[in-house]
């Protein structure tokens, strides 16, 4: 599928700057310097000109395609995430300023695609292993946070800032969003047995930290 066929697809999910959607891309091709900046690309790209965004999406499908692939490893559903990536791209464009860069910009915004694909996704709650794993819950009342009082809320928020990168990804992702150790390993590109590990880690240094604010 290429890139027109599925912004023509998604039609009715997008809000097409041009008056008629059959408008012809390459035909205003002329116009754009496919040397432009992304910046540039993407101001115009926000302006209505499909032309610029078709510079984009052949900067970096492959990039983006090969990321999906990574964190998912299916190859249709890689397919399928790159152009629902590109269709929210297409939407979100004009909010790029520029702050960073684009490739970076656009590398967040597939993960979180991706990690939207995977919360849609009936996941089992893990149990303590047989490994001597911690319970789910490091402290009463972590496993829905919503319903904690606000007090033990923004405690909790607070000793999960101060974990370690790794070890507050990894929990983040288990205990809050509810991923599987293999779904994190996938998606943070580590293996399994240091999913685990990093999560166990992570919930005595929660547990340590929780107690030491209420002391």
């Amino acid at each position: 599928m290429t890139l027109n066929t599925a912004v023509l697809e998604n039609e009715g999910a997008i809000n097409l700057a041009a008056p008629s959607p059959v408008r012809a891309p390459m035909a205003e091709a002329s116009a754009v310097d496919r040397n432009s900046p992304d910046i540039d690309l993407c101001r115009l790209a926000a302006d209505g000109s499909l032309a610029a965004f078709e510079v984009i999406y052949e900067r970096y499908n492959r990039r983006t395609y090969s990321l999906c692939l990574r964190m998912l490893g299916n190859q249709t559903e890689a397919e399928d995430l790159t152009q629902d990536v590109f269709v929210q791209l297409y939407k979100k464009i004009g909010s790029f300023r520029g702050d960073s860069a684009f490739s970076t910009w656009l590398h967040r915004m597939t993960v979180n695609q991706v990690l939207m694909h995977f919360r849609k996704r009936s996941v089992k709650s893990e149990r303590t292993s047989e490994d001597g794993e911690l319970p789910d819950q490091a402290v009463a009342g972590t496993g829905n946070p919503s319903k904690m009082p606000i007090v033990d809320r923004i405690a909790l928020k607070n000793a999960i800032s101060k974990l370690p990168k790794g070890y507050k990804n990894v929990f983040m992702l288990h205990d809050v969003e509810g991923y599987e150790h293999e779904e994190v390993a996938r998606i943070m590109g580590i293996s399994v047995g240091t999913s685990k590990s990093q999560l166990h880690k992570a919930r005595l240094k929660l547990r340590a930290l929780l107690l030491e604010s209420k002391g």
